[in-house]
C-alpha cells in the first residue's frame, strides 16, 4: 500500500472503531499506526485489539505499529454532599486530607503529594481550568485557597498543577500494572508517558522497558518544557500533547510551543507527533471546521512526523471520514508549491556523524540528479531516522530485516518501510533495493535511486557507502 503522503497518521482506537473490518477500514483510509489509551482499555481488551491490528497488516503487507498510551497520575478531588457545589470568585476555599464529603468551604483531596508539595501563590486549575485557585496557606494537610475565577466544582473532577514540581514518577500502581501487561505481549512498538516532568522520569521507564518499546513522552506540563533538551535526549520520540498542555499553560502559548518542539525534535532526529483536537467537530460532524484544516496543515507545513487523531476516530460518529480528511489534507499540503521551501528553511545542520553525512549527501545527490528515491538499508532504525531528518522531497524506502524495527519506523515522517533480509553481496544489495522500488510503486524501468548501507553488511551503525543504479527492465539493476 504506497501513500502518497509523507507525514503520518495516528489513530486513536475505541467503541468506535475496535472491531476488525473498522480498523482495516481506517489503515485503508491513511491510518499508519495505531494508539490504544490505557486509560480506558482493559488488558484483555488491549491484548483483543493488537490481535486484530496485526490481522489487518497480514492482510495488508504493510507493517503496522501499535502505540499503548499509559494513563499516567491523575489527580482528581474527592466528592461533595450534593454533588457538587457553587463558589464565588474571592471567596475561600480549602482542599484537605479529611475523606468527608465536600461543601462550599471544602473538599477532599486523596493526594497526599499534592499537599505537601504546594506553596502559597500556586494555581490549581480544575476541571480543565474551569475553576481557578490560588494556594493562600499550605500546612502539609491542607491548603487554603481563593478562588481566582469559576462558580462551580463537582465530584472527582480533575485537578492541574502548573506551578507545582511533584515528587512522583511518570508510573503509577495501574501504569506499572499496564506496561508489564503490554511488554508480555511483545507485539507493542511504542509507549506513550503521560505527564513527564522531568528527564528522571524517563530513566525509571526505561529500566523496566529494556529496549522492547520505545519511550514516547507526553509533553503536557510547564515542567517538562523548562527541561525539554534532557527530555529529547533520553526519549525515543515526543507528543506535543496540546490537550493537558493548553490546561497548565496559558492556551496562547501553545502555537508557539508546538513549533519550538517540532523544530527541537527535527535538530535532534526524533519522531515528533501532534495531537489533540486536531479535526474535533468531526466527533459529531462528517466534514471538519476551517479553523481545524488550517490546524492540521500547520502541523503539516512545520514538518511534523505524525498527527494524531483521538476521540474522532475512538469514539465519534465519523472514524473512517476523520481519516481520510486529514490524509487528504497532508497530501494537498505536500502539494503546495511553497511547501519545499517551508521545510527547507526548517531543515537543521546535519551532526557530525558518519550516518548524518551519507544522509545529506543522499538527499543532495537525489534532489540534483532528480532520482525517483532514497532507499537505506536499517537494522536498528537508525539509518532510517537519519534520513528522515533531512526531510528530503523524494521516497525513502526503509529495507528492514527486523520486523519490530518496522513497525516502530512507521511514526516517522516520510519513511516507507518493507521487511526484507540483509543483502548477500553488494550486487545483491542493489538489485534488491531496484526490485522492491519497482514492486512497490515508487519507480520504473529507466528510473535511477540512491541506496545508502553499510559495509560490511548486516552491521548495525556501519551506514558508510552510497551508491547510484537504475532500475533495468527485469526490475533489477541495469547497472
Amino acid at each position: 500500500m504506497k501513500r502518497n503522503r509523507k507525514v503520518k497518521i495516528l489513530a486513536t482506537l475505541g467503541p468506535a472503531s475496535a472491531e476488525e473490518e473498522m480498523i482495516q477500514k481506517l489503515h485503508e483510509a491513511g491510518a499508519d499506526l495505531f494508539r490504544i489509551n490505557m486509560s480506558h482499555a482493559s488488558h484483555d481488551v488491549m491484548r483483543t485489539m493488537i490481535q486484530r491490528i496485526r490481522a489487518v497488516e497480514a492482510r495488508c503487507g504493510r507493517p503496522i505499529g501499535i502505540l499503548a498510551d499509559l494513563q499516567g497520575p491523575k489527580l482528581r478531588v474527592g466528592k461533595f454532599a450534593e454533588g457538587k457545589v457553587d463558589l464565588v470568585p474571592g471567596q475561600t476555599f480549602t482542599l484537605d486530607n479529611k475523606d468527608e464529603p465536600g461543601d462550599d468551604k471544602r473538599v477532599f483531596l486523596p493526594h497526599p503529594e499534592i499537599l505537601e508539595a504546594v506553596r502559597p501563590g500556586h494555581r490549581l486549575l480544575i476541571d480543565d481550568g474551569k475553576l481557578s485557585l490560588r494556594a493562600e496557606k499550605c500546612d502539609g494537610k491542607s491548603i487554603v485557597c481563593t478562588v481566582v475565577s469559576g462558580t462551580r466544582i463537582s465530584d472527582r473532577k480533575g485537578v492541574s498543577l502548573p506551578d507545582t514540581l511533584l515528587p512522583v514518577g511518570a508510573l503509577t500502581p495501574k501504569d506499572h500494572a499496564d506496561l508489564d501487561a503490554v511488554l508480555e505481549t511483545g507485539e507493542v512498538d511504542w509507549v506513550a508517558l503521560s505527564f513527564i516532568q522531568r528527564p528522571e522520569d524517563l530513566a525509571d521507564v526505561r529500566k523496566v522497558a529494556r529496549g522492547r518499546v520505545g519511550l514516547m513522552s507526553k509533553i503536557e506540563k510547564p515542567q517538562a518544557i523548562e527541561r525539554i533538551d534532557e527530555i529529547i535526549e533520553l526519549s525515543d520520540a515526543l507528543m506535543v500533547a496540546r490537550g493537558d498542555l493548553g490546561v497548565e499553560m496559558p492556551l496562547e502559548t501553545v502555537p508557539g510551543l508546538q513549533k519550538q518542539l517540532i523544530r527541537a525534535c527535527r535538530k535532534a532526529g526524533k519522531p515528533v507527533v501532534v495531537a489533540t483536537q486536531m479535526l474535533e467537530s468531526m466527533i459529531t460532524a462528517p466534514v471538519p471546521t476551517r479553523a481545524e484544516v488550517s490546524d492540521v496543515a500547520t502541523a503539516v507545513f512545520e514538518g511534523a512526523d505524525a498527527i494524531m487523531l483521538s476521540a474522532e476516530s475512538a469514539s465519534g460518529a465519523y472514524p473512517v471520514e476523520a481519516v481520510s480528511t486529514m490524509a487528504s489534507i497532508a497530501t494537498t499540503v505536500e502539494r503546495e508549491p511553497h511547501y519545499p521551501g517551508i521545510i527547507y528553511a526548517q531543515r537543521p545542520q546535519p551532526e557530525a556523524t558518519g550516518a548524518d553525512a551519507i544522509s545529506l549527501a543522499a538527499r543532495q545527490i537525489a534532489e540534483t540528479l532528480k532520482l525517483t528515491s532514497i532507499v537505506c538499508y536499517t537494522a536498528t532504525g537508525t539509518t532510517g531516522l537519519r534520513a528522515a531528518r533531512e526531510r528530503p522531497q523524494v521516497p525513502i524506502i526503509a529495507l528492514s530485516p527486523s520486523t519490530p524495527t518496522a513497525r516502530r519506523l512507521s511514526v516517522v515522517w516520510g519513511l516507507h518501510c518493507v521487511i526484507e533480509q540483509d543483502a548477500n553481496d553488494l550486487e545483491d544489495m542493489v538489485n534488491r533495493a531496484c526490485r522492491i522500488v519497482a514492486a512497490e510503486g515508487f519507480g520504473k524501468p529507466g528510473d535511477r535511486i540512491i541506496i545508502s548501507a553499510g559495509v560490511p553488511l548486516g552491521t548495525p551503525g556501519s551506514t558508510n557507502l552510497l551508491r547510484i543504479a537504475y532500475i533495468g527492465s527485469d526490475g533489477l539493476s541495469g547497472i
